[in-house]
Protein backbone atom coordinates (compact mmCIF):
# COMPACT_ATOMS: atom_id res chain seq x y z
CA UNK A 1 0.00 0.00 0.00
CA UNK A 2 1.36 3.60 -0.97
CA UNK A 3 1.70 6.38 1.96
CA UNK A 4 2.40 9.87 1.76
CA UNK A 5 4.39 9.44 4.83
CA UNK A 6 7.23 7.60 6.68
CA UNK A 7 5.98 6.20 9.91
CA UNK A 8 7.07 4.66 12.93
CA UNK A 9 5.91 1.08 11.53
CA UNK A 10 8.03 2.09 8.35
CA UNK A 11 11.48 2.47 9.99
CA UNK A 12 11.41 -0.30 12.21
CA UNK A 13 10.49 -2.40 9.04
CA UNK A 14 14.20 -1.33 7.83
CA UNK A 15 16.11 -1.23 10.94
CA UNK A 16 14.84 -4.99 11.00
CA UNK A 17 15.73 -6.21 7.55
CA UNK A 18 19.02 -4.26 8.07
CA UNK A 19 20.13 -5.34 11.42
CA UNK A 20 18.42 -8.75 11.89
CA UNK A 21 16.65 -6.89 15.37
CA UNK A 22 12.86 -7.25 15.31
CA UNK A 23 12.61 -3.59 16.17
CA UNK A 24 8.77 -4.15 14.49
CA UNK A 25 7.69 -6.60 17.24
CA UNK A 26 8.87 -4.29 19.87
CA UNK A 27 6.32 -1.65 18.61
CA UNK A 28 3.95 -3.35 20.06
CA UNK A 29 3.71 -3.30 23.91
CA UNK A 30 6.25 -5.05 24.95
CA UNK A 31 4.36 -6.11 28.92
CA UNK A 32 1.55 -7.36 27.18
CA UNK A 33 3.46 -9.62 24.99
CA UNK A 34 5.12 -10.93 27.88
CA UNK A 35 2.22 -11.06 30.02
CA UNK A 36 0.95 -13.18 27.17
CA UNK A 37 3.64 -15.65 26.28
CA UNK A 38 2.06 -18.64 27.78
CA UNK A 39 -0.82 -18.43 25.43
CA UNK A 40 0.26 -17.65 22.66
CA UNK A 41 3.04 -20.50 22.91
CA UNK A 42 0.30 -23.19 23.50
CA UNK A 43 -1.63 -21.84 20.24
CA UNK A 44 1.83 -23.99 18.52
CA UNK A 45 2.89 -26.63 21.53
CA UNK A 46 -0.09 -28.77 22.69
CA UNK A 47 0.57 -30.31 26.54
CA UNK A 48 3.95 -29.23 27.96
CA UNK A 49 2.57 -26.60 30.97
CA UNK A 50 6.64 -27.67 32.73
CA UNK A 51 8.04 -26.72 29.81
CA UNK A 52 6.53 -23.35 28.53
CA UNK A 53 6.37 -22.01 31.96
CA UNK A 54 9.84 -22.14 32.81
CA UNK A 55 10.94 -20.60 29.23
CA UNK A 56 8.06 -18.32 29.68
CA UNK A 57 9.44 -17.23 33.40
CA UNK A 58 12.76 -16.75 32.05
CA UNK A 59 12.02 -14.83 29.58
CA UNK A 60 10.33 -12.32 32.05
CA UNK A 61 13.15 -12.38 34.41
CA UNK A 62 15.25 -11.23 31.56
CA UNK A 63 12.91 -8.41 30.61
CA UNK A 64 12.14 -7.51 34.27
CA UNK A 65 15.77 -6.74 34.90
CA UNK A 66 15.86 -9.81 37.54
CA UNK A 67 18.67 -11.97 36.13
CA UNK A 68 22.41 -11.56 34.89
CA UNK A 69 22.98 -9.44 31.96
CA UNK A 70 25.85 -10.69 31.29
CA UNK A 71 24.10 -14.55 30.43
CA UNK A 72 21.85 -15.61 27.35
CA UNK A 73 18.38 -15.09 28.06
CA UNK A 74 17.91 -18.13 29.57
CA UNK A 75 19.39 -21.66 28.69
CA UNK A 76 17.54 -24.83 28.65
CA UNK A 77 18.13 -28.58 27.96
CA UNK A 78 14.58 -30.57 26.96
CA UNK A 79 14.37 -33.97 27.50
CA UNK A 80 11.62 -36.89 25.90
CA UNK A 81 10.99 -38.72 23.21
CA UNK A 82 10.62 -37.78 19.30
CA UNK A 83 7.90 -35.76 18.01
CA UNK A 84 6.56 -34.18 21.41
CA UNK A 85 7.27 -30.78 20.86
CA UNK A 86 10.47 -29.89 21.77
CA UNK A 87 11.64 -28.26 18.67
CA UNK A 88 8.17 -27.03 17.93
CA UNK A 89 8.22 -25.11 21.20
CA UNK A 90 11.99 -23.20 19.85
CA UNK A 91 10.54 -22.37 16.68
CA UNK A 92 7.50 -20.91 18.54
CA UNK A 93 9.24 -19.12 20.58
CA UNK A 94 11.44 -17.45 18.05
CA UNK A 95 8.23 -16.92 16.00
CA UNK A 96 6.39 -15.12 18.48
CA UNK A 97 9.81 -12.91 20.77
CA UNK A 98 11.29 -12.58 17.24
CA UNK A 99 8.27 -11.98 15.03
CA UNK A 100 9.36 -14.84 12.81
CA UNK A 101 10.23 -18.49 13.03
CA UNK A 102 13.86 -18.00 11.10
CA UNK A 103 15.20 -16.35 13.95
CA UNK A 104 16.14 -19.78 14.92
CA UNK A 105 19.76 -20.72 14.52
CA UNK A 106 19.75 -24.90 14.64
CA UNK A 107 22.93 -26.68 15.31
CA UNK A 108 22.72 -30.55 14.78
CA UNK A 109 24.98 -32.28 17.16
CA UNK A 110 25.49 -35.25 15.25
CA UNK A 111 28.01 -33.22 13.27
CA UNK A 112 29.80 -32.45 15.94
CA UNK A 113 30.56 -36.09 17.19
CA UNK A 114 34.66 -35.35 16.00
CA UNK A 115 37.14 -33.98 18.66
CA UNK A 116 38.61 -31.32 15.57
CA UNK A 117 34.70 -30.57 14.84
CA UNK A 118 34.84 -28.16 18.24
CA UNK A 119 36.28 -25.55 15.95
CA UNK A 120 33.79 -25.31 13.62
CA UNK A 121 31.67 -23.49 15.93
CA UNK A 122 34.59 -20.46 16.61
CA UNK A 123 36.14 -20.65 13.18
CA UNK A 124 38.92 -22.88 12.00
CA UNK A 125 42.37 -21.62 13.22
CA UNK A 126 44.26 -19.29 10.30
CA UNK A 127 45.98 -21.64 7.68
CA UNK A 128 43.30 -24.25 7.95
CA UNK A 129 40.45 -24.88 4.90
CA UNK A 130 37.47 -22.51 6.01
CA UNK A 131 39.32 -19.48 7.58
CA UNK A 132 37.59 -17.23 5.93
CA UNK A 133 33.87 -18.89 6.17
CA UNK A 134 33.87 -18.08 10.18
CA UNK A 135 32.39 -20.59 12.77
CA UNK A 136 28.63 -21.88 12.04
CA UNK A 137 27.71 -20.53 15.54
CA UNK A 138 29.45 -17.03 15.55
CA UNK A 139 28.43 -16.08 12.03
CA UNK A 140 24.96 -17.15 13.02
CA UNK A 141 25.11 -15.22 15.98
CA UNK A 142 26.71 -12.16 14.47
CA UNK A 143 24.09 -11.84 11.76
CA UNK A 144 21.24 -12.74 14.13
CA UNK A 145 21.79 -10.99 17.49
CA UNK A 146 18.31 -11.74 18.52
CA UNK A 147 17.29 -15.23 17.79
CA UNK A 148 16.91 -18.81 19.75
CA UNK A 149 19.70 -21.08 18.82
CA UNK A 150 18.63 -24.41 19.47
CA UNK A 151 21.41 -27.52 19.27
CA UNK A 152 19.72 -30.51 18.35
CA UNK A 153 20.75 -34.12 20.17
CA UNK A 154 24.05 -32.89 22.45
CA UNK A 155 24.59 -36.02 23.84
CA UNK A 156 26.33 -36.43 20.39
CA UNK A 157 28.17 -33.77 20.54
CA UNK A 158 32.47 -34.55 21.26
CA UNK A 159 33.34 -33.60 24.84
CA UNK A 160 35.53 -30.52 23.84
CA UNK A 161 32.45 -28.54 22.23
CA UNK A 162 31.04 -28.56 25.53
CA UNK A 163 33.60 -26.33 26.41
CA UNK A 164 33.17 -23.79 23.99
CA UNK A 165 29.18 -23.61 24.55
CA UNK A 166 30.77 -23.60 28.87
CA UNK A 167 32.04 -20.06 27.82
CA UNK A 168 28.55 -19.03 26.30
CA UNK A 169 26.71 -20.01 29.20
CA UNK A 170 29.20 -18.20 31.53
CA UNK A 171 29.84 -14.98 30.02
CA UNK A 172 27.83 -14.67 27.31
CA UNK A 173 30.02 -14.23 24.55
CA UNK A 174 32.91 -16.50 22.07
CA UNK A 175 35.54 -15.31 20.79
CA UNK A 176 35.68 -15.74 17.00
CA UNK A 177 38.74 -17.45 14.96
CA UNK A 178 39.46 -13.50 14.04
CA UNK A 179 39.14 -12.37 17.35
CA UNK A 180 36.15 -10.64 17.12
CA UNK A 181 33.92 -10.98 20.21
CA UNK A 182 30.26 -12.13 19.72
CA UNK A 183 27.70 -11.36 22.19
CA UNK A 184 25.14 -14.16 23.00
CA UNK A 185 23.03 -11.98 26.13
CA UNK A 186 20.03 -11.23 23.62
CA UNK A 187 19.83 -15.10 22.86
CA UNK A 188 17.96 -18.61 24.07
CA UNK A 189 19.68 -21.56 24.56
CA UNK A 190 17.92 -24.82 23.75
CA UNK A 191 19.48 -28.29 23.92
CA UNK A 192 17.38 -31.47 23.61
CA UNK A 193 18.39 -34.56 24.09
CA UNK A 194 16.39 -38.23 23.34
CA UNK A 195 18.29 -39.43 26.20
CA UNK A 196 16.47 -42.09 28.69
CA UNK A 197 13.39 -42.21 26.09
CA UNK A 198 12.62 -45.82 26.47
CA UNK A 199 12.35 -45.09 30.18
CA UNK A 200 10.32 -42.30 29.94
CA UNK A 201 7.98 -43.87 27.61
CA UNK A 202 8.00 -46.90 29.85
CA UNK A 203 7.35 -45.03 33.37
CA UNK A 204 4.38 -42.84 31.65
CA UNK A 205 2.50 -45.34 30.38
CA UNK A 206 1.74 -46.65 34.28
CA UNK A 207 0.65 -42.98 35.19
CA UNK A 208 -2.83 -42.57 37.28
CA UNK A 209 -3.74 -39.28 38.51
CA UNK A 210 -3.21 -40.54 42.14
CA UNK A 211 0.73 -41.72 40.90
CA UNK A 212 1.16 -38.63 38.54
CA UNK A 213 3.93 -36.81 40.54
CA UNK A 214 5.76 -39.48 42.05
CA UNK A 215 6.17 -41.18 38.48
CA UNK A 216 6.74 -38.11 37.05
CA UNK A 217 10.01 -37.05 39.76
CA UNK A 218 11.38 -40.98 39.97
CA UNK A 219 11.44 -40.50 35.82
CA UNK A 220 13.19 -37.45 36.12
CA UNK A 221 15.81 -38.38 38.70
CA UNK A 222 16.60 -41.42 36.16
CA UNK A 223 17.12 -39.65 33.63
CA UNK A 224 18.81 -36.78 35.30
CA UNK A 225 21.35 -39.44 36.18
CA UNK A 226 21.70 -40.60 32.86
CA UNK A 227 21.98 -37.33 31.80
CA UNK A 228 24.79 -36.77 34.45
CA UNK A 229 27.04 -39.86 32.70
CA UNK A 230 27.02 -38.22 29.71
CA UNK A 231 27.41 -34.67 30.47
CA UNK A 232 29.76 -32.81 33.10
CA UNK A 233 28.04 -31.36 36.06
CA UNK A 234 30.05 -28.12 35.73
CA UNK A 235 27.99 -27.88 32.55
CA UNK A 236 24.72 -29.47 33.83
CA UNK A 237 24.98 -26.38 36.65
CA UNK A 238 25.13 -23.62 34.24
CA UNK A 239 21.75 -24.74 32.72
CA UNK A 240 18.85 -22.32 34.36
CA UNK A 241 16.76 -25.66 33.80
CA UNK A 242 16.40 -29.46 32.60
CA UNK A 243 13.07 -29.92 31.70
CA UNK A 244 11.21 -33.30 30.80
CA UNK A 245 8.93 -33.46 28.23
CA UNK A 246 5.52 -36.02 28.82
CA UNK A 247 4.50 -38.57 25.76
CA UNK A 248 1.51 -37.24 24.31
CA UNK A 249 -1.65 -38.75 25.31
CA UNK A 250 -4.77 -39.58 22.84
CA UNK A 251 -6.82 -35.89 23.75
CA UNK A 252 -2.97 -34.24 22.89
CA UNK A 253 -2.61 -35.67 19.40
CA UNK A 254 -6.09 -34.98 18.48
CA UNK A 255 -5.59 -31.34 19.48
CA UNK A 256 -2.64 -31.21 17.37
CA UNK A 257 -4.80 -32.53 14.49
CA UNK A 258 -7.35 -29.59 14.58
CA UNK A 259 -3.82 -27.10 14.72
CA UNK A 260 -2.48 -29.02 11.28
CA UNK A 261 -6.13 -28.96 9.42
CA UNK A 262 -6.29 -24.98 10.40
CA UNK A 263 -2.72 -24.67 8.35
CA UNK A 264 -4.74 -26.59 5.47
CA UNK A 265 -7.34 -24.18 6.07
CA UNK A 266 -5.26 -21.13 5.63
CA UNK A 267 -3.49 -22.33 2.76
CA UNK A 268 -6.31 -23.19 0.98
CA UNK A 269 -7.81 -19.84 1.82
CA UNK A 270 -4.71 -18.50 -0.44
CA UNK A 271 -6.42 -20.09 -3.36
CA UNK A 272 -9.67 -18.90 -2.36
CA UNK A 273 -11.08 -22.24 -1.11
CA UNK A 274 -13.09 -22.48 1.96
CA UNK A 275 -12.05 -25.92 4.28
CA UNK A 276 -14.50 -27.10 7.38
CA UNK A 277 -13.93 -30.09 9.07
CA UNK A 278 -16.06 -32.15 11.42
CA UNK A 279 -14.96 -33.95 15.02
CA UNK A 280 -15.69 -37.51 13.46
CA UNK A 281 -12.75 -36.29 10.99
CA UNK A 282 -10.50 -35.12 14.19
CA UNK A 283 -11.27 -38.47 15.88
CA UNK A 284 -10.45 -40.69 12.85
CA UNK A 285 -7.19 -39.07 12.05
CA UNK A 286 -5.68 -39.04 15.33
CA UNK A 287 -6.72 -42.46 16.25
CA UNK A 288 -4.98 -43.36 13.00
CA UNK A 289 -2.19 -41.06 13.99
CA UNK A 290 -1.64 -42.04 17.42
CA UNK A 291 1.63 -43.63 18.13
CA UNK A 292 3.33 -43.28 21.79
CA UNK A 293 6.52 -43.88 20.46
CA UNK A 294 6.43 -41.38 17.51
CA UNK A 295 4.64 -38.49 19.53
CA UNK A 296 3.01 -35.96 16.90
CA UNK A 297 4.86 -37.06 14.28
CA UNK A 298 2.76 -40.10 12.38
CA UNK A 299 0.18 -36.97 12.66
CA UNK A 300 1.94 -35.08 9.46
CA UNK A 301 1.80 -38.30 7.65
CA UNK A 302 -1.88 -39.37 7.86
CA UNK A 303 -3.14 -35.83 7.16
CA UNK A 304 -1.47 -36.20 3.70
CA UNK A 305 -2.29 -39.78 2.85
CA UNK A 306 -5.49 -39.38 4.20
CA UNK A 307 -6.62 -35.97 3.40
CA UNK A 308 -3.63 -33.61 1.25
CA UNK A 309 -3.29 -36.25 -1.41
CA UNK A 310 -6.91 -36.62 -2.30
CA UNK A 311 -7.52 -32.53 -1.64
CA UNK A 312 -4.33 -32.21 -4.31
CA UNK A 313 -6.42 -34.62 -7.22
CA UNK A 314 -9.46 -33.54 -6.68
CA UNK A 315 -8.43 -29.32 -6.78
CA UNK A 316 -6.71 -30.20 -10.20
CA UNK A 317 -8.99 -32.30 -11.50
CA UNK A 318 -11.13 -29.69 -11.31
CA UNK A 319 -14.17 -31.52 -9.07
CA UNK A 320 -13.91 -28.55 -6.50
CA UNK A 321 -16.33 -25.80 -6.51
CA UNK A 322 -14.93 -22.84 -4.98
CA UNK A 323 -18.20 -21.64 -4.58
CA UNK A 324 -19.46 -23.47 -1.31
CA UNK A 325 -16.42 -24.77 1.35
CA UNK A 326 -14.84 -28.45 1.43
CA UNK A 327 -16.05 -30.41 4.41
CA UNK A 328 -13.79 -33.19 6.09
CA UNK A 329 -15.70 -35.62 7.55
CA UNK A 330 -15.31 -39.42 7.95
CA UNK A 331 -16.82 -42.77 9.09
CA UNK A 332 -14.46 -44.72 11.17
CA UNK A 333 -11.13 -44.81 9.38
CA UNK A 334 -12.66 -43.67 6.09
CA UNK A 335 -12.14 -39.82 5.38
CA UNK A 336 -14.03 -38.41 2.78
CA UNK A 337 -14.81 -34.93 1.61
CA UNK A 338 -18.05 -32.81 0.82
CA UNK A 339 -18.44 -30.07 -1.44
Amino acid sequence: MIKEEVDAEDIADVVSRWTGIPVNKMLQSEREKLLHLEEELHKRVVGQEEAITAVSDAVRRNRAGLSDPKRPIGSFIFLGTTGVGKTELAKALADYLFDDENMMTRIDMSEYQEKFSATRLIGAPPGYVGYDEGGQLTEAIRRKPYSVVLFDEIEKAHPDVFNVLLQVLDDGRLTDNKGRVVNFKNTIIIMTSNMGSNVIRENFEKITERNREEIVENTKNLVMNMLKQTIRPEFLNRIDDIIMFAPLNQDEIAQIVRIQLDNVKKMLQENGIALEYTEEAVKSISEAGYDPEFGARPVKRVIQRKVLNQLSKDILSGKVDNSKPIVIDAVDENVYFKN
